[in-house]
């Protein structure tokens, strides 16, 4: 093994453990009372094993189970209709032909340029006139829609192969019955770096909530792990252990979608 290769994989395990190190302190933290937690001492196995953090945010504090339910669905559903029309559109600007294509294309580039934060007020404004405040839509429509994956899907059908759709053609099946039976499928990949994306970031959002939702009972877990710091006291077990539980849905995503985010895509007509 080169000098190269064992500096590099010196750098990649520093960092694995400098990532790791966090995690592993909230991991053991969920399990420890709060006065454990306070008192100063860093260690990684509890001193005072508990599942009391636990219990407390599931049953104790009531709306945990709803928080948890809002931000599956917020996140699911805005998924599921990303991944839907930030491909149809992708795939749109890819292989049809319409009056306005370069400029449409032209406004997707631009609109990537704007910084999220620019949006907030006019969007706030529209949902207050559509009536959509405190709603599971005003959290979904207008986010439904991505600038950033209808360039990424675009790029993707771009190099699709064309022999494909005209076999399918070929075959009888439309446009539309092509997109949804043959394109579809075959890019797997792209659909799931696009999900596991698309789902952390709507899973991570704290902003949007902030400013949508005024009713605790339609708080996402970001919004709701934040009432556990109070003023002068903040309960560090209870974040701890909540925090614990917001990781584990993303951990699955991954894991589910890793298969298809690693593996290379071959396309050919056998398939």
């Amino acid at each position: 093994m080169s000098i190269g290769k064992i500096f590099l994989y010196i750098i990649l395990c520093t960092y694995a453990v400098v990532t790791l190190i966090p995690f592993l302190w909230a991991l053991s933290s969920s399990f420890k009372p709060l006065s454990e937690i306070v008192s100063g001492a860093i260690n990684f196995i509890p001193q005072n094993f508990t599942l009391d953090n636990y219990r407390q945010i599931f049953i104790e504090q009531e709306l945990f189970p709803r928080w948890m339910f809002n931000s599956v669905f917020i996140a699911s559903v805005g998924t599921g209709l990303n991944i839907l029309f930030n491909s149809m559109a992708g795939y749109a600007l890819a292989r049809l032909t319409f009056p306005g294509k370069k400029g449409l294309f032209i406004i997707i580039l631009a609109v990537l340029m704007i910084p999220a934060q620019v949006t907030m007020i006019p969007n706030y404004l529209i949902l207050r006139e559509f009536g959509w405040l405190n709603s599971y839509q005003g959290m979904i429509v207008p986010s439904m829609i991505n600038a950033t994956f209808i360039f990424m899907m675009r790029q993707f059908f771009v190099n699709f192969p064309k022999e494909l759709e005209e076999a399918a053609a070929i075959d009888g099946l439309s446009r539309i019955g092509t997109f949804f039976k043959v394109v579809l499928p075959l890019a797997k990949p792209a659909l799931a770096a696009q999900a596991i994306f698309v789902f952390m970031g709507f899973w991570n959002d704290f902003m949007r909530p902030l400013i949508i939702m005024t009713d605790s009972s339609m708080y996402t877990l970001p919004l709701g792990l934040n009432t556990f710091k109070g003023q002068f006291v903040s309960y560090w077990n209870y974040i701890m252990a909540a925090s614990m539980v917001f990781t584990l849905p993303v951990l699955l995503i991954y894991a589910f979608f890793n298969k298809y985010f690693i593996k290379g895509l071959s396309l050919t007509g056998g398939k």
